[in-house]
């Protein structure tokens, strides 16, 4: 899961697909960056953390990161929450950018779309909100995708 600055949706993300990835039975590795590395180091923001705890999801214990071109190599799949992050993959990844790994988040519920879920940074909580209904129905749909794969072998 990639945004911007890895402290509001990829943080969030990270934690609701986690959860259902776990309630799934599915073995995963799931992890989140951000492709401006302003925030390394840092918890996710303080509104995350409390949208996240009030669906019972808790990323206090995540680190902010900055997307590495070696990302393509430990990730089979890589989510982008908008348009400029995948703009800025690329842009960071030269000729090592991999455009079939990485795909719009919100393609799971709108194929092909290309959606931008939003970023809350420039708001106040209810936009966090929506952010979090936005990417967990679209985890929601990932992981019955994935559970119906499964089911079929």
């Amino acid at each position: 899961m990639v945004c911007l600055g890895n402290i509001c949706r990829s943080p969030l993300a990270e934690g609701i697909l986690k959860k259902k990835v776990k309630e799934a039975g599915l073995k995963w590795t799931i992890d989140s960056a951000g492709t401006n590395g302003y925030h390394n180091g840092e918890a996710p923001h303080r509104l995350s953390q409390k949208v996240a705890k009030l669906h019972g999801i808790d990323i206090s214990d995540q680190c902010s990161r900055k997307f590495t071109i070696s990302d393509f190599d430990v990730y089979d799949k890589i989510y982008v929450m908008a348009g400029d992050v995948f703009d800025d993959l690329r842009r960071l990844s030269g000729k090592k950018f991999q455009p079939e790994k990485i795909d719009f988040l919100m393609n799971e519920i709108y194929p092909g779309e290309n959606r931008d879920v939003p970023d809350p940074w420039y708001g106040g909580e209810e936009g966090y909100h929506v952010v979090f209904e936005m990417m967990e129905r679209a985890c929601v749909a990932l992981v019955e995708k994935q559970v119906e794969i499964r089911n079929k072998k």
